[in-house]
């Protein structure tokens, strides 16, 4: 019998994941935000580039050849062609060694001035994963589309049905932050924007202790880069109904 006391957690580290494509107008200013960022604890950066064919990957060297002794830890990834986010993601997974994971949209309609609030209650061993909120205590985001914002009512809606008790506005939100040891344990199969509805399904599916806070958000319309559609919210809903009932 081992009668060691067990390890108590502690968080060292954050690791960033930042899955990017064609976003030469964000990727450089996406990463100083990351950078300037005061959370506490030192970051790595883990940024994923999927195939990009606009000059991201220019952008991307360039930056990685400036970077000073000092700075945040920082891997890059080139995949050669564009296979989806669900897949840099799992890619971006490889590459952590932090003990906090959070990922990162590319496009800046999230800021990251938000990581304090969302990573404190896993830092204070309150919770093991945390949502960045679009939604709570307020109406539709700003440059959010009142279909986008119906769907993604509608999907969490549905995750709450699906999952009694557990409390959650915001299913599609980029921020998601997890102890690194619970989403490195999930054996994700997601290659585009399904790693939502599946990493949701897994975490309210599981005994991990779950929280939102409010977070700041201003959408982007297709025109201005956006890549969602339509079909990836049906895809959203068939991914939580086949985890909930996925052995």
């Amino acid at each position: 019998m081992n009668n060691e006391p067990k390890k108590e957690w502690k968080a060292e580290k954050l690791s960033v994941i930042i899955p990017c494509y064609n976003e030469i107008e964000n990727i450089g200013e996406v990463i100083k935000a990351v950078e300037s960022v005061d959370v506490g604890i030192p970051k790595e950066i883990i940024v994923v580039d999927d195939g990009s064919q606009d000059g991201t990957v220019k952008v991307l060297k360039e930056i990685h050849e400036k970077r000073r002794s000092g700075d945040d830890l920082m891997t890059i990834h080139y995949s050669m062609l564009n296979f989806g986010k669900g897949t840099a993601i799992r890619i971006g997974l490889k590459y952590v060694t932090g003990d906090i994971v959070i990922i990162q949209d590319a496009d800046m309609e999230y800021d990251p001035k938000d990581y304090p609030r969302i990573i404190q209650p896993i830092i204070d061993g309150e919770k093991d994963v945390v949502y960045g909120s679009r939604f709570l205590g307020k109406p539709r985001p700003k440059g959010m589309k009142f279909a986008n914002w119906l769907f993604n009512r509608i999907i969490s809606s549905l995750a709450r049905i699906l999952y009694p008790g557990r409390k959650l506005t915001d299913e599609a939100t980029c921020y998601k932050a997890f102890k690194s040891e619970i989403i490195l344990s999930f054996d994700l199969k997601c290659e585009r924007f399904e790693f939502c509805p599946e990493v949701t399904a897994k975490v309210l599916k599981g005994p991990y202790s779950f929280m939102e806070v409010p977070i700041f958000y201003e959408g982007r319309s297709i025109d201005e880069g956006k890549k969602i559609g339509w079909w990836d919210g049906v895809e959203a809903i068939w991914t939580l109904l086949r985890y909930r009932f996925k052995n």
